[in-house]
């Protein structure tokens, strides 16, 4: 558990960190902030999953303040939503999708309770790309699975993400 000095969760909301952290149980929260590969990644799965938004009904956020309980907010790196274009500024509901691009200070730890977090949420598939490996694994209520085959799938909207094609723009 975070330690820190402890501030209400409305003070935190009305407060902007530059850069933007998460809250948790009443403990302001430093992310770790990725180097040039993660910001990479972040850019390339943003910028492929935006440019087929309008296709796919979805909606995509970077760096997205999301409420996952009333004493928690997380940050992922990216969020999908779909429908109609979220309101507002906070998210409250779940996110379609929340990916986590690990940055080398993450710990296996932190990042299950921040994926737990989201499914509890209600959040339908947590992605989590590590960008010096090029390992990918998709968690959902039901279970985690490493991506063997290359592309990133849901269901409902049907997304196929070609991790290839993403990683190729990596090395070009």
């Amino acid at each position: 558990m975070p330690s820190g000095t402890l501030i209400a969760a409305s003070e935190y909301r009305s407060t902007s960190y530059h850069p933007d952290r998460e809250y948790i149980d009443g403990v302001v929260v430093e992310r770790n902030w990725g180097e040039r590969d993660h910001s990479e990644l972040q850019t390339e799965l943003a910028t492929w999953l935006n440019a087929r938004r309008r296709r796919l009904g979805i909606h995509v956020f970077v760096e997205q303040r999301v409420q996952v309980s009333p004493t928690r907010y997380r940050i992922p790196d990216i969020c999908v939503t779909t429908g109609e274009r979220p309101a507002e500024l906070v998210f409250t509901r779940p996110p379609f999708v929340c990916i986590e691009v690990l940055s080398k200070d993450d710990r296996e730890a932190e990042i299950h309770e921040r994926i737990n977090d989201y499914l509890g949420l209600g959040v339908a598939y947590c992605w989590v790309l590590d960008p010096r490996s090029r390992r990918v694994w998709v968690h959902t209520s039901d279970a985690r699975m490493e991506v063997l085959d290359g592309i990133l799938r849901t269901e409902n909207p049907a997304i196929e993400l070609p991790l290839l094609e993403i990683f190729r723009e990596l090395d070009s």
